[in-house]
């Protein structure tokens, strides 16, 4: 063999070195980006699906109107909804959520429906625990709940027992100390097509009636709100269902929107004289996703300034 030929394959042998280790560098750079993103993903579904869907926060909120009674004043309500129990929320979860309620000393404690998950087959045991633990939620002026979509017999046994009072399309007059009260309205599914809302309003065309009085209403799902402002003034509407979305994109808003929720589905909207505020709620439904949009409880104060 001469030199030439010696000198030909030596260059073709550094010539195929070369090419071995740039496929090893992009084998290695392949296995690292795979790595990576797998990483990224599980990390991104874990937070999704458990962090951000157990990381409940508190919303406190100021309600101020010229129409609420002297003495409601500093008033305390808490609003709780769409605990779809059996989901993502579980008895831990829930006595952490009563602490916090009770750590508020709430006059007024509601509920704005969906209790039980619509997949979850809750056991008579599981029941008898929940009613034990919904039963140390303390409000000092009552307890009060509406039904959601989802929400069938298990939910009138369940909260008639943890001493709620249910608004089946009815109202009741709350007092504080002195004789003017409060007017608060509770209406059932509107996607069950059970809501009567005359009925729920019947307050109104009673003669003895105070067409000023100061006035709440729950309501599970929140496009309720046009139905009734179209017949009856409302102050205060407090709502769940929408879940603000579940999934909601910075600057965009909720990835996707519900029946029942089309109109309305953020956390607050001033619609005239009325405000209107949407729990996130605190279980999911669906898949069990939760992005920009933590599972939250609202707490209200009430104030004439």
């Amino acid at each position: 063999m001469t030199r030439e030929e010696l000198n030909q394959e030596k260059q073709q042998q550094i010539i195929n070195e070369e090419k071995r280790q740039v496929r090893k560098k992009v084998i290695i750079f392949i296995v690292k980006i795979t790595f990576i993103l797998i990483f990224l993903f599980l990390g991104f579904y874990t937070y999704i699906t458990y962090v951000s869907t157990n990381s409940f926060i508190i919303k406190e909120k100021r309600i101020i109107s010229k129409k609420i009674p002297d003495s409601f004043k500093g008033l305390k309500i808490i609003h709780f909804s769409d605990l779809h129990y059996g989901g993502t929320m579980l008895f831990e979860d829930l006595e952490k959520i009563i602490k916090e309620i009770n750590d508020r000393n709430p006059d007024l404690v509601v509920f704005t429906g969906d209790l039980i998950d619509q997949d979850y087959d809750i056991k008579s045991k599981e029941q008898e625990k929940l009613i034990e633990l919904l039963k140390k939620i303390k409000a000092t002026l009552g307890k009060y709940a509406v039904m959601g979509e989802q929400d069938g017999e298990n939910f009138t046994t369940i909260f008639n027992q943890s001493d709620f009072y249910i608004l089946n399309n009815d109202y009741d007059l709350i007092y504080k100390e002195k004789t003017q009260p409060i007017l608060l309205v509770g209406l059932n599914s509107l996607l069950k097509d059970q809501r009567d809302i005359e009925k729920s309003y019947s307050y109104f065309n009673e003669a003895s009636h105070n067409s000023e009085i100061f006035t709440i209403s729950l309501l599970h799902e929140p496009d309720s709100v046009s139905d009734i402002l179209d017949k009856y003034n409302t102050d205060l509407f407090l709502a769940g269902h929408s879940h603000n979305g579940n999934i909601r994109i910075p600057y965009i808003g909720a990835l996707k929107k519900v029946d029942g929720a089309k109109e309305f589905d953020q956390e607050f909207y001033q619609i005239n004289e009325s405000k209107l505020y949407i729990s996130s709620g605190l279980g999911t439904n669906g898949a069990g996703f939760r992005l920009f949009c933590r599972p939250s409880i609202n707490f209200f104060r009430l104030s004439q300034k």
